[in-house]
């Protein structure tokens, strides 16, 4: 066993990357709960009910991959290198869940009223905000709560790759 840190034995996974598959798991669900939810309330309780099966359950039953980080070859790891467990997971995006369902109220509220719009959406840019400045690991305030680690796999759909080898074919075609 290595006992250098897990996070230097793993390739890390740059921030926009993160960010694309954190949208696209968001989008999914907020679209989910906004097609069942008829109020805001119950509309929350679908959400979060949403993102705990997409967050949880499917990412401990899926090697560490949600929809959004199996379209862009993302993992979640433990600090011992192994996909977490339930209870580790259920932590991080719980932290993580509640922080998106601020976001999506604020969205919901949307232009509005602008103050509500970034006084809800600043729990998740500061939860989310820590990666930026954390060099090494590039951990999240969830991430540090669940003792969890992002890394970049093999294992996926590569979305992004694939995204830019269609714009650089069209650019191509345009010319």
């Amino acid at each position: 066993m290595s006992l250098e840190p897990i996070y230097y034995r793993f390739p890390k996974v740059p921030i926009e990357r993160r960010v694309a598959a954190f949208g696209i798991d968001f989008v999914g669900v907020w679209f989910v709960s906004a097609l069942l939810g008829l109020n805001v309330v119950f509309q929350a309780m679908v959400f979060i009910l949403l993102w705990l099966g997409m967050r949880v359950i499917l990412v401990s039953s899926n090697q560490g991959q949600s929809l959004g980080r199996w379209a862009l070859d993302i993992k979640v790891l433990d600090t011992k290198g192994k996909i977490p467990g339930l209870l580790t997971l259920a932590k991080r995006e719980g932290i993580l869940g509640f922080c998106a369902l601020l976001a999506m109220i604020g969205l919901s509220v949307g232009l509005a009223n602008g103050i509500s719009l970034l006084l809800l959406i600043t729990p998740l840019a500061v939860d989310c905000g820590l990666a930026l400045g954390d060099a090494e690991a590039r951990q999240a305030f969830h991430d540090r709560i669940g003792n969890t680690i992002v890394i970049q796999t093999r294992r996926g759909f590569s979305l992004d790759l694939r995204l830019k080898k269609l714009f650089t074919q069209m650019s191509r075609r345009m010319k």
